[in-house]
This record gives C-alpha cells, sequence and structure tokens, in this order.
C-alpha cells in the first residue's frame, strides 16, 4: 500500500451542481461558438426535459449547434468515429454531451476523433489497441448529466467497444480530455425508471467502493468516497422506490460526481476490468447489472485473504452498520442494498452467458483493462478471476 498523504490532484472543470443548476449554463464561459450537442438514441432527454432546456440556454449564450444523437449502451468504435466526423463537417468548435453515461463516455471519444486522423483504436491503450499519442488537441466538452452511474461528467474517461474484437476499454487522456464544465442537476434525474436507478447507482457505489479497495487509496480518495457510499447507501433505495424524491436523487447524484473525482485521485480495480469483458461478449448487459452480479464475490475475494480489512469495516459502517467490528459487514450491508434495491437475484444465464465462459472473460479483462490490476489488494491471477465469475454464475 502506499503512503495515504501522497496524492497528485488536477481537476480543472467547473461542477455546477444542483437543482436548478442548468439553467445557469448560459452565464457561463462556454469554450467555443457552435456545439455538437451529443445525445444517445433514445428519447430520454426530451422526456425529462433537458434538452429543451440545454437548447435554451445554448441559444442565451449565443451559440450555434448541431444534433448528434445515435449514443447507445456500451457505446461503439464505429459510432463515436461517426460522431467525430459529423463534428468536423460541421465546423463545431466544441462539445456539448447531453445525456447519461454512454452519452458523457461517447463525449471524450468523438471530442478526439473530431480532430484527429485515423481509427479510434490506434490511439486506444490494451488489447488490440495501438497506443499512439493524440497528435491534435481534441474539442473542448461540457457535460450534463442526466444520470448518476458512471461519473464521466467530471473526468477524461470513456469506456468505448470495439465489437469485433470482442474489446471494452476505458479511452481518455488526463491532458486532454478534461471537461471544460460539467453540469449535474438532479431535476433531469426524475424519470430514469428504477431498474436503471439502480444499476446506476450501484455503478457509481462500486467505483467509490474499489476505490476504498484499491492500493493507491490516499487521504482524500478515501474522505470522498466514504462519504459517497453513505449518500448512496442511504438514499439509492428511495429513489429506486420514488423517481421523484428529489432528495434521494440529489444524495445519489452527488454519489456518483464524487466518484468522478476518486477516480481521478485513486484508480478502481479489476472488478471494472471483469465486468468490461462481460459486456464486451453480451452488449445486452447493462454495466451496473454486471457489476452487481459479480460484486459480493469479487468483496468476499480480498476478505476472505484479509487484504485491508479496515478499509472494509469502514466501508460498511459508512452503509449504516455502525457496530462493524468484522469485514465480512461489508458483505452483509452490500447484500443488503441489493436487497432493498431489487437486484439482488440478477443472473448471469438470464443475460446470454453460460458457465464454461469464464475463463475466457477472465483472459479478456486482463488483456483489455489490465491497467486496474495493479489496483488489486493482493495478487490475483487468472484463475482467480474464473473462480469469481463461476462463483457469481446463477
Amino acid at each position: 500500500m502506499t503512503n495515504m498523504m501522497n496524492f497528485v490532484f488536477n481537476n480543472p472543470t467547473k461542477l455546477l451542481f444542483g437543482v436548478g443548476k442548468l439553467g445557469e449554463l448560459h452565464n457561463e464561459d462556454l469554450p467555443g461558438k457552435k456545439a455538437l450537442l451529443l445525445l444517445s438514441a433514445g428519447q430520454s432527454v426530451h422526456k425529462n426535459g433537458s434538452y429543451d432546456k440545454t437548447v435554451e440556454e445554448l441559444k442565451l449564450a449565443g451559440v450555434e449547434y448541431v444534433e448528434f444523437a445515435k449514443i447507445m449502451e456500451n457505446p461503439l468504435m464505429e459510432v463515436v468515429e461517426e460522431g467525430g466526423a459529423f463534428a468536423k463537417e460541421n465546423g463545431c468548435d466544441f462539445i456539448v454531451a447531453l445525456g447519461g453515461g454512454a452519452v458523457l463516455d461517447s463525449s471524450v471519444a468523438v471530442a478526439t476523433m473530431a480532430t484527429n486522423p485515423g481509427r479510434l483504436w490506434d490511439y486506444v491503450h490494451g488489447g488490440t489497441g495501438k497506443g499512439q499519442p493524440i497528435p491534435n488537441k481534441p474539442l473542448p466538452i461540457v457535460t450534463i448529466a442526466t444520470s448518476s452511474g458512471t461519473g464521466s461528467e467530471m473526468n477524461e474517461w470513456g469506456v468505448i467497444c470495439n465489437e469485433q474484437e470482442h474489446e471494452k476499454i476505458g479511452f481518455g487522456n488526463p491532458k486532454l480530455l478534461k471537461p471544460v464544465i460539467a453540469v449535474v442537476d438532479p431535476t433531469y434525474m426524475t424519470t430514469v425508471p428504477p431498474k436503471y436507478t439502480a444499476y446506476q447507482g450501484f455503478d457509481a457505489l462500486f467505483h467509490n467502493t474499489e476505490v476504498m479497495m484499491s492500493t493507491s487509496l490516499n487521504i482524500m480518495s478515501e474522505a470522498l468516497a466514504l462519504s459517497a457510499i453513505e449518500n448512496i447507501a442511504k438514499y439509492l433505495p428511495r429513489a429506486v422506490k420514488d423517481g421523484n424524491d428529489l432528495e434521494a436523487r440529489e444524495r445519489v447524484a452527488y454519489g456518483s460526481t464524487m466518484a468522478g473525482i476518486t477516480m481521478q485521485l485513486t484508480s478502481t480495480t479489476a472488478q471494472h476490468s471483469m465486468e468490461h469483458a462481460m459486456s464486451a461478449y453480451h452488449r445486452n448487459l447493462q454495466h451496473g447489472a454486471g457489476l452487481i452480479i459479480i460484486s459480493y464475490e469479487f468483496a468476499k475475494f480480498f476478505i476472505d485473504k484479509h487484504a485491508c480489512d479496515d478499509r472494509f469495516i469502514k466501508m460498511a459502517k459508512a452503509m449504516g452498520v455502525e457496530n462493524a467490528d468484522t469485514p465480512y459487514a461489508f458483505l452483509d450491508a452490500l447484500k443488503k442494498l441489493q436487497e432493498d434495491c431489487g437486484v439482488a437475484d440478477l443472473k448471469m444465464s438470464e443475460y446470454g452467458f453460460d458457465k464454461s465462459e469464464c475463463m475466457t472473460l477472465a483472459v479478456n479483462a486482463r488483456e483489455t483493462m489490465g491497467g486496474l490490476y495493479a489496483a488489486n489488494p493482493c495478487e490475483v491471477t487468472d484463475e482467480d478471476i474464473a473462480g469469481i465469475f463461476e462463483r457469481s454464475y446463477k
């Protein structure tokens, strides 16, 4: 483990957080005069009102815009490349990413491909990516989050799929791709359905729990992660039960956005590598759902090895187990939270997985996102990872 007092933090993103903050966007110093308004292929931003409000804010700011509304769950390389080409063809000088995690994730790739030659995988590290340096500065990015999950509104990373190679890999650049402005306004999160509220909320939770397990945890990331864990654990069941509970939405959004910061201070672990492998092979699997499925056995692996007992006890206490005195209390708290949110019975088999895939997934996880393995609190082999998949299977 590293020295808890050592850390580097550099985030120039201006965060507008809270109810009503989207209405202040026109007052900000936007980074251009013609935006690519990046959207999903669905209708959620029209249903929740964020589209109309964003367009109003851009007009008040004197900004022109064109729309690219083709982003899907587990976004594809070819689509973000098309978005980059569209931005270039239309003379856009910045990106406004409006939507949930897939849109926010895609923005860094679209911004890069709008100003650079070749294919996205030329600049991706891991798997079959060529790992080349990005020659030209990407377009600036403004993010407007309409869900609470990835925390991508606050950082320079996004996860993109290369379907042909069965690869789902994080792409980003700390020096070039941090958003200029991030808006997190829970007003526009109330229409997220209960199931997706739970999936996204657990994604945010696991960002923070993985930070707590990480070898690079420090005094700042620990404080933020525990605060985020406490808020998500307390308020996510309420948000799932009643999507219009604005207090609950705001607290979960806080936990998600803080994860976007903790992940800049401290790396997540192989739990995310594992899930990326899962949804690379089964694109119908929602990211948060995959994380939920493997979360219990992933944490138990390290608890059984007593890799970081004190941290699991701290997390259990943050999740409401006040008298926690053993790391196994974290597993009890995790199981209860999943039950309270109605996601305790998710099955890999329902998404088309077969138990025979476990080693294939384990190998893929290390080959594509092996960098996260250095953050694991103890050594983990491919056989260990396959075993976690096998014990999680039902």
